[in-house]
């Protein structure tokens, strides 16, 4: 089980059934990680920068993207990240809908280190989260 000192999870997610299930998925899983929720890019860009009167995101932190969100989509966050010599190193795992291959294809070409597909809800939390807790159990992060 996670610690609070860990590291937090970024939930880009505008969807509130999806922050929902997934804050129920932690707690299910007794992981205590703090979830920060941004309701798209901007703002999650705004957290991860300390920007915009926001309070900076510290370090470990792994990101949950969706693709589909107003404003600034899931595509385009990945390229601001990607761009930002500060963000480039995020940890992102897309957690979708879309089972296109080509937005597959995109999202690994912009450096994720997964793709999870939310085909059924009351599972691809439950699912996502045991395979979350594995992956943070096994990987360092590079100092802060």
């Amino acid at each position: 089980m996670f610690e609070p000192q860990t590291g937090h999870v970024l939930h880009v997610e505008d969807d509130e059934i999806c922050q929902f299930m997934l804050s129920r998925a932690f707690k299910k899983a007794k992981i205590g990680n703090p979830i920060v929720t941004a309701h798209d890019g901007i703002e999650a860009l705004e957290i991860l920068r300390g920007s915009n009167g926001r309070e900076r995101l510290s370090a470990p932190y792994l990101i949950l993207l969706d693709l589909s969100m107003p404003r600034m989509n899931g595509m385009e966050f990945l390229e601001e990240v990607r761009k930002d010599a500060d963000l480039k190193r995020s940890v992102v795992f897309v957690l979708t809908t879309s089972d296109a291959d080509e937005h597959k294809a995109e999202a690994y070409d912009l450096g994720v280190a997964g793709y999870i597909l939310k085909g059924n809800p009351a599972n691809a939390f439950l699912e996502a989260t045991s395979l979350l807790e594995t992956y943070w159990r096994v990987i360092e992060f590079p100092g802060a």
